[in-house]
């Protein structure tokens, strides 16, 4: 029959054990899930009318490749975007089409252009700036619709409430590398039929030393 000093002794260990295995399961649970980045440059939304004036009447924009977020491709169809003070050739249009069109282009792009381009996410188009884009069969006369994007973290609903998070939240990241350190003002934008990843545009990705390789954490709310 056991003593029970032995007892209390088998127990001892039993709960420091029990005790060490709960720290370690929490340490690993607590380590921050990283996020990819996704590195975006200048490109083009179009609506389907914008599509035709330049393109023909009743072109179908042609799948190049897939991107990362679901339903959403690069297209094989390039064109010219102009402002008052020069052009730039060759910017690729993403698809699908939309029912507004939308011009992203980078902040040095603006004073290449010399168009007004205001930093804001993608759909906010009201006070956008002007362009005119060329295509091979015409021409269309953005009004409303040039942007400078900011930079932002898609990601699914139920993915939000695993960081902490909620849709149309500011937060900071962390980036890794030499060059890298912490980025404020990144907006969260949960929604359905989202992939998990991080866009920064180009001039960004550069300054930072980012590559599409790159990982990034949330450090901490903007709160």
């Amino acid at each position: 029959m056991m003593k029970l000093d032995n007892y209390e002794e088998l127990l001892g260990t039993l709960l420091e054990k029990l005790a060490e295995t709960n720290q370690t399961q929490t340490a690993a649970t607590s380590e921050p899930r990283r996020i990819p980045v996704g590195i975006s440059n200048r490109h083009i939304h179009l609506s389907q009318k914008d599509v035709e004036k330049l393109f023909g009447y009743d072109y179908q924009i042609t799948k190049l490749k897939d991107l990362s977020q679901p339903g959403q491709f690069a297209c094989k169809e390039t064109v010219m975007i102009c402002g008052p003070k020069g052009a730039i050739e060759k910017v690729r249009i993403l698809g699908p089409v939309r029912k507004q069109t939308q011009v992203e282009i980078l902040q040095s792009d603006s004073f290449k252009l010399g168009v007004k381009a205001p930093l804001r996410l993608s759909g906010d188009l009201t006070g956008a700036g002007s362009i005119t884009l060329i295509g091979p069969k015409g021409s269309a006369e953005i009004i409303e619709g040039v942007i400078v994007a900011k930079r932002h973290i898609h990601m699914l609903p139920n993915e939000a409430i695993q960081f902490g998070v909620h849709d149309g939240e500011s937060v900071t990241i962390e980036l890794p590398g030499e060059r890298g350190g912490s980025l404020a003002n990144v907006i969260i934008r949960a929604v359905e039929n989202s992939g998990l990843e991080c866009h920064i545009d180009t001039e960004e990705a550069n300054a930072l030393g980012l590559t599409p390789n790159t990982e990034i954490v949330i450090k901490k709310n903007n709160r």
